[in-house]
């Protein structure tokens, strides 16, 4: 059965947008109250209980006073995961709304440009999503990163994949940013440690609906693992026709950290049995503090398995309160350039943040990839069940250092 989650969530993601006073005009720009912009891809239900949970954690400091006694107002607005709405949103943010921090983005296709309009401006931006490794590789000074980096991801699955499944890898993804990053960096780590080369390469554009051609060639070259690369809805369009033209269980399936988000087991159903994927978090995880979000998620948000863009989300509000704290801010137009400047080196100056992550969290002053990937810690997952009521189980938890894939 063909699957046009697009099109199923259209009037939801209108409807909560709305909700979440996203299309309302710009706030006048007031003293004395910190700003923050959040951009993410809403299109999705699961994208505007991110976009809604980040706005009430940074905003439930005001119920107690504030950060040092300054408020908090949240400017969140909806990219789609399109890089043109992405820049128009940062821009909005910096000239209309004068904010002292942007948080965002989900896609990596939409993170990437962002960061060159963050370091010409000179505002500090957290990415809470993005895996692409060149979000922090292009050396800006204003961007931290608290999800896991794909030159970390690619060596957990690659490796895993490597030793319990084979080398003849296939690769199959769309031309989103997230995806390019999933299969370059794979591809590299295979060459790099095992001197394999791709025994099938193809890239298609992320609205694709029909992926059989390439798979019935895939299914003809004899790989031993097939790499899919795409956001939510091709992850699960390509799991499905894998499994419609035949490709047999032996060979393992692998897809970008997409794959967690709780829409690719529900419309892919069974077919993503089997399917691995990396990530930061999973819902399963037994540590008291990583029950005590699935609870308050399930219960707020009524979501059974929060994924791990929940907890990156959730985290990175926490991270940048913790920021704010330290901050000295004098949060006056005049001051504003400075403020920004004096977040961005609070920012730098997190170390060992521990909270959902499986390792600590850590940033420093240098604009490299080094001090700006601040979650080095990837766990590696597997689906034993598909439908809305999937199942996964963690097949290893990774930490790396932070020169590592460079």
């Amino acid at each position: 059965m063909a699957i046009d989650m697009k099109r199923t969530f259209l009037g939801l993601a209108a409807a909560g947008a709305l909700a979440l006073g996203t299309g309302a005009p710009p706030a006048h720009a007031q003293d004395g109250v910190i700003r923050i912009g959040v951009t993410l891809r809403m299109v999705v239900e699961n994208g505007l209980k991110y976009g809604q949970m980040a706005k009430e954690e940074l905003e439930a400091v005001n119920a107690a006073g504030g950060i040092n006694g300054k408020k908090i107002e949240v400017i969140l607005l909806d990219d789609e995961c399109k890089p043109d709405k992405g820049i128009a949103n940062v821009n909005r943010f910096i000239h209309q709304n004068k904010v002292h921090l942007v948080m965002g983005s989900t896609c990596s296709s939409v993170s990437l440009p962002m960061v060159d309009v963050t370091a010409k401006e000179e505002v500090p931006q957290i990415v809470p999503h993005s895996t692409n490794t060149n979000v922090t590789k292009k050396g800006s000074a204003w961007v931290f990163r608290t999800s896991v980096s794909e030159r970390f991801y690619a060596a957990v699955h690659a490796k895993y994949l490597a030793e319990n499944a084979g080398k003849k890898v296939a690769y199959l993804y769309t031309n989103d940013g997230a995806a390019i990053g999933f299969a370059n960096d794979y591809m590299a780590y295979m060459k790099r440690t095992y001197s394999a080369e791709p025994v099938y390469q193809a890239q298609m554009q992320e609205t694709d609906l029909d992926f059989r051609a390439h798979l019935l060639k895939i299914k003809s070259v004899g790989a031993d693992v097939l790499a899919i690369g795409g956001q939510l809805d091709a992850i699960a369009r390509i799991s499905q026709q894998a499994l419609e033209v035949g490709i047999p269980s032996k060979v393992r399936r692998v897809a970008a950290s997409a794959a967690s988000n709780a829409p690719v087991p529900e419309l892919a159903g069974d077919a993503v049995v089997g399917l691995i994927y990396a990530a930061a978090f999973n819902c399963k995880d037994e540590r008291p503090v990583a029950q005590a979000f699935v609870k308050m998620v399930q219960e707020k948000y009524k979501v059974r398995c929060p994924d791990h863009d929940f907890s990156q989300a959730y985290e990175t509000a926490q991270i940048v309160k913790q920021a704010l704290t330290a901050a000295k801010l004098g949060l006056t137009d005049a001051t504003l350039k400075a403020d920004r400047l004096a977040i961005r080196d609070a920012l730098a100056n997190v170390k060992n943040f521990t909270g959902l992550a499986s390792g600590p969290i850590n940033f420093c002053a240098d604009p490299t990839p080094q001090c700006r990937d601040g979650n080095r810690t990837g766990i590696l997952v597997e689906y034993t069940k598909g439908g809305k009521d999937f199942d996964t189980k963690v097949l290893a938890r990774v930490s790396f250092e932070p020169d590592f894939g460079l």
